[in-house]
């Protein structure tokens, strides 16, 4: 007997409605759910152990899998079963993650797992947009302590109107798309591109999401009463103790507070921390230190953040000696790698990122196989973070979600400043070599560089800050161009990417519960200044694009063919295009699109391009009737000669056609490599070939009059009626002996 399944329905203004429910699938789980969608189906599930790890921090796994069976799919590539995620799933996860982390309780140390996969696909729903909400539901519905239910929508802008969870062709008309976490009461997570959009309209849209979340929050609580809520489970907090922590308080806070009001750089000022601590350790006994030692580690850390964020706030000075609102100091340099098709170097303060371009064809495309999205990007960042850029040693385990995100917030704040039409495909890929502070935002600077470096028409340089808080009370302090230490410490971490005129991309985690749309609106403004300081260091470095690619760069033009010439490029097993690839020095891609054939040639020499580009044309040639052509002489015949429109493209002149007057013998008017003009007749209907004439284009002797054409004597009989029995067959009378071959053979 199926067991009782538990409803919840949530409205939605502009699409199908959510449908929360559970009861009925993976019971086992300490929290599960199905959320639904039109046709699309998420499971979210949640289990945590019941014993603490040890560790000092929450070993939080959150995980987001699209199933191709969802939507009835085969995984691409050799092996036909889902491995490891796609680019895609982990920005899905770290979207999820980002909302989550902050509402545990922070001594609760057991291993958390969250699981959310795609069981039913829509093709009008995007689920990544009901992740959130599947996690925070099933953790509802479980026994773990988790502060408030929270959830997560996708808001665009379509026609000047704000849209929850837009479809995909709604997205694609957007000129804002962000993803919105918050709880009822705050927002917490802000992620998304626009379209040079002014800080007012963004706060406008983080508002009008925030809306539909209240509504998702309260759906979940209603839920879980419904179920019956579980009592939360006990655990083994933190240990404590309030006698050291007052000592080390008491021991560190001033010698913290002074080297915070020093303004050093970071090894310095790292160095001064550590000694400090290490001072404060001495304090205690061996015994002590050897029992308490974490204990110890742990107050020195809750004591240094409260020393630096009240020197910001009670003397305005920040760990480096900058004021709040001051930028680190900038230098740039473009062109710097001789062999690349563009390059640039950023450096801000102890931040430093060098990006290149690199321009292919369509072949280069970054293929997209999900089984909610198929498709290709035809522009694309990477974002390489080694252990080196932080003076650290450290094990290389391939490609770190937080290099993903990164890349994917650069490739965002970038992409919609080229042109739609660009020829090229495009990969940026940013190596950090420093670090302390918004390498993000570093890697957005100098991928803009690289793309004007490389000659790219980009419409407008796109410069990137990352902005801070630090709030106590009624207190706070916003925060420019922040540090490494001043993101551990503050409360936010926002990082605002744009142009000139707007807003072109955004990320912002926030860390402090019931942050007001004031303060938001203010670190915008602010984060505005610094960009424009920004801007101006990158315009000084390099003004505009330039005026072309680079002389070893990829040269590309295209043009479109009927679809029906596409064969005749191609060739007989690619015979002609591979022939015309080689002896031009090109690369050429066909693909067909609404039966049209769109053409590809990419080459570093302008010149053979132009010729691969004359050679195709002349593939496909056709003249039209009553057009006059130049053609050249390249056979002489007794009857005619052949002439050549394009080369490959060869037609029979007859002798007649030449000239108004009789001409016996044709090599008298014309020899081979002359050039004449030719009228085009179309096709002979008598003997189905094309049909030129040179008399056509001269002009008509005096008193010349058209022959009328010979009509035919149906009486007389043709050829025709002779193979049916005209008069040649009734020479013959039916009863006239016939010679057998018998008889033949008695001759011989």
């Amino acid at each position: 007997m199926k067991p009782q399944v538990f409803k919840q329905v949530i409205k939605m203004a502009n699409g199908p409605d959510i449908t929360i429910e559970t009861g009925a699938l993976a019971k086992q789980a300490h929290g599960s759910v199905v959320i639904t969608c039109g046709k699309a189906m998420l499971l979210g599930t949640v289990v945590s152990s019941y014993k603490s790890t040890g560790l000092d921090f929450l070993p939080l796994t959150v995980d987001y899998r699209e199933k191709f069976a969802a939507a009835g799919k085969y995984p691409g590539g050799f092996f036909k079963r889902e491995a490891r995620p796609n680019d895609g799933e982990v920005l899905t996860m770290r979207l999820v993650d980002r909302v989550l982390r902050p509402l545990f309780p922070k001594d609760y140390h057991a291993e958390v797992q969250v699981m959310i996969q795609l069981m039913s696909h829509d093709d009008e729903v995007m689920p990544d947009a009901m992740a959130g909400l599947a996690a925070s539901a099933a953790i509802q519905l479980s026994d773990l302590p988790f502060e408030c239910p929270i959830s997560e929508v996708r808001v665009a802008r379509v026609d000047g109107e704000f849209v929850i969870n837009p479809s995909y062709a709604q997205l694609e008309v957007a000129d804002l798309e962000m993803m919105i976490g918050a709880s009822a009461d705050s927002v917490m997570m802000v992620e998304g591109e626009m379209e040079e959009i002014s800080e007012e309209d963004m706060i406008a849209a983080i508002k009008a999401a925030h809306e539909a979340i209240k509504d998702q929050c309260a759906a979940q609580v209603a839920l879980a009463e419904q179920v019956g809520k579980k009592e939360v489970r006990e655990y083994e907090g933190e240990r404590e103790d309030a006698d050291i922590e007052a000592k080390v308080a008491e021991l560190a806070y001033q010698k913290v507070y002074d080297v915070a009001k020093l303004g050093s750089a970071k090894h310095e000022r790292s160095a001064a921390f550590s000694e400090i601590k290490e001072e404060i350790k001495a304090q205690f006994s061996e015994e002590d230190q050897e029992a308490n030692g974490d204990l110890i580690s742990k107050y020195f850390n809750k004591t240094h953040k409260k020393a630096v964020r009240d020197v910001l706030l009670n003397e305005g000075i920040r760990l480096d000696g900058r004021k709040t609102t001051d930028i680190r100091d900038i230098w740039c340099e473009v062109d710097y790698l001789p062999s690349t098709h563009g390059s640039a170097i950023f450096s801000r303060g102890e931040t430093q990122a060098l990006a290149t371009v690199t321009l292919g064809t369509s072949r280069d495309a970054n293929i997209i196989d999900m089984a909610s999205q198929e498709g290709e990007e035809r522009f694309y960042l990477h974002y390489n973070f080694p252990p080196f850029s932080t003076g650290e040693a450290r094990p290389l385990r391939g490609t770190s979600r937080r290099e993903i995100g990164h890349g994917n917030l650069a490739q965002r704040a970038l992409k919609r400043m080229l042109p739609s039409d660009l020829p090229y495909t495009v990969r940026v890929v940013s190596e950090v070599l420093e670090s302390n502070g918004s390498s993000s935002m570093a890697t957005v600077c100098a991928g803009t560089m690289a793309l004007m470096d490389a000659g790219l028409p980009m419409k407008k340089p796109v410069s990137g800050i990352a902005m801070g808080l630090i709030t106590e009370g009624d207190k706070y302090a916003v925060l420019s161009d922040i540090l490494g230490d001043e993101d551990h410490l503050g409360d936010m971490d926002f990082k605002v990417t744009g142009t000139a005129d707007g807003i072109t991309a955004c990320q912002m985690d926030i860390k402090v519960k019931g942050l007001s749309y004031e303060i938001l609106t203010n670190a915008l403004m602010q984060a505005k200044e610094g960009r424009m300081h920004i801007l101006g260091k990158l315009t000084d470095t390099i003004a505009a694009p330039a005026a072309d690619v680079k002389p070893h760069a990829p040269k590309m033009e295209s043009m479109e063919i009927e679809g029906k010439y596409i064969g005749a490029v191609i060739g007989p097993g690619g015979k002609v295009i591979q022939e015309l690839q080689k002896e031009t020095d090109t690369v050429i891609n066909i693909k067909e699109e609404n039966e049209m054939g769109i053409i590809e040639i990419a080459g570093t020499d302008r010149a053979k391009i132009e010729d691969a580009l004359e050679r195709i044309q002349n593939i496909i040639f056709e003249p039209t009737v009553g057009e006059t052509y130049h053609v050249k002489v390249v056979k002489m015949l007794d009857f005619g000669a052949v002439v050549e429109f394009k080369p490959g493209k060869e037609t029979l002149l007859h002798v007649s056609e030449f000239d108004y007057k009789r001409i016996e013998d044709p090599s008298t008017v014309l020899k081979v490599g002359d050039t004449l003009d030719v009228k085009y007749m179309g096709v002979d209907p008598r003997t189905k070939k094309q049909k030129v004439s040179r008399k056509e284009t001269l002009p008509k002797p005096e008193g010349w009059t058209e022959r009328p054409p010979r009509k035919r004597d149906d009486s007389r009989g043709g050829r025709d009626d002779r193979r049916s029995g005209g008069r040649r067959d009734d020479r013959r009378s039916n009863d006239r002996p016939r010679r057998s071959n018998d008889d033949d053979k008695s001759e011989d």
